[in-house]
């Protein structure tokens, strides 16, 4: 899909901290011709950028995204991927100013070819974590560990639980004495008890 280049050159800066100044980045942005200037304060790490999702409402076809860096666009490379093949998706171009991959312009055809194969090697990341994390909990259910949070119902709860419930108690009054949710209860009690 060849993105035209008709529209606008929007630009997004991000520093990490209060401390950090965008000016830097503002002033290669303006440079390069952005009509508009989106600019977030978050931690790479921090998924709440509301300049960022401003910014990706805020874009129309054959407009191009602009950032100074590669890394103040996402969070690692799988979002990256995500983000710029949304792009792309609603025929909205990408680009980075400066950087090891300033070489990026989705615009281009050297551009498209370079960002297919980088959202390649994201797949392939995709998959390599599914298949660790698969093989992880496969050994550890071998070993006999299972994940998630420990119960916070133990023997001697459900015994109580079980003995004020027969005793004609309401769930709601058991959890309450108890310290724990009425969902936990009903999770543990034994199916004639739920009744």
């Amino acid at each position: 899909m060849t993105t035209p280049t008709t529209g606008h050159l929007i630009g997004y800066a991000r520093v990490s901290t209060d401390d950090q100044e965008a000016q830097l980045q503002r002033d290669a942005l303006t440079d390069a011709g952005c009509s508009r200037i989106f600019e977030d304060k978050a931690s790479g790490k921090n998924t709440d950028r509301p300049e960022l999702t401003a910014v990706l409402d805020y874009l129309r076809a054959g407009d191009t995204l602009v950032v100074w860096k590669l890394d103040r666009l996402g969070r690692s490379l799988i979002d990256l991927v995500s983000i710029v093949d949304g792009l792309r998706g609603r025929g909205i171009g990408f680009k980075v100013l400066t950087g090891a991959l300033s070489a990026v312009d989705t615009t281009s055809a050297d551009g498209r070819l370079f960002f297919q194969i980088i959202a390649a090697m994201a797949e392939f990341e995709r998959s390599l974590i599914k298949d660790r994390t698969k093989a992880g909990l496969e050994a550890a259910k071998a070993q006999g560990r299972t994940g998630g949070r420990p119960t916070v119902i133990t023997d001697d709860l459900l015994t109580v639980a079980t003995a004020r419930k027969a005793k004609g108690e309401s769930v709601s009054a058991i959890a309450k004495a108890l310290g724990v949710s009425r969902a936990t209860l009903y999770r543990h009690l034994p199916d004639q008890e739920k009744l």
